[in-house]
């Protein structure tokens, strides 16, 4: 998973509804998020808003950023962009870049449409980083400015059983929360 190239992604596909695994938790609302430049009213607060009708507007050359940083570091296995080629033409995405690391002087590439921040390694689910970074390097139609309607960013959750009503923490309490 981390490379020293720089890994990039072309848009494709994407879904009218967001479906996620139930064992991840949106993380989003714990970091701290900036973008390189907005229009007016096209900010921060509506990519997290969680309305499809409202969206980030760049303002400014490419590559156009994102940056998602926490205070602690956190594990991330997956981020969710929303983005609607009907409506926004040429301001729609066609290839990002996701890039990890402590802060802004060691970002690393790590590779709804669904980004996966697994490595290949199936031991590899998840990040652990304090920064994630996500650069839009090019538009369809070759668009200036870029439109994102919504960002998700998923971490796993705490209780590492699926569907249990309690979390668990210690391990004795956690070999004996099933039946056998």
């Amino acid at each position: 998973m981390a490379t020293e190239s720089e890994e990039e992604g072309k848009i494709t596909g994407g879904n009218q509804h967001l479906l996620v695994d139930d064992d991840l938790r949106e993380i989003g609302k714990k970091a701290a998020w900036s973008v390189s430049s907005c229009k007016p009213s096209n900010g921060v607060s509506s990519l997290r808003d969680d309305n499809l009708d409202t969206y980030w507007q760049s303002d400014g050359a490419q590559p156009h950023l994102v940056n998602i940083q926490f205070q602690k570091k956190v594990k991330l296995q997956l981020v969710v962009i929303y983005v609607d080629f009907k409506l926004d033409e040429s301001y729609t995405p066609s290839k990002i870049s996701i890039r990890a690391g402590d802060g802004f002087h060691n970002l690393k590439p790590s590779g709804w449409v669904y980004i996966s921040l697994s490595g290949s390694d199936p031991r590899e689910t998840f990040v652990n980083t304090f920064m994630l970074q996500m650069a839009v390097l090019s538009n369809h139609l070759n668009g200036r400015d870029t439109h994102v309607r919504q960002i998700k960013i998923y971490g796993p959750r705490l209780n590492p059983i699926p569907h249990q009503p309690f979390q668990f923490t210690s391990r004795e309490f956690i070999t004996y929360s099933t039946v056998r």
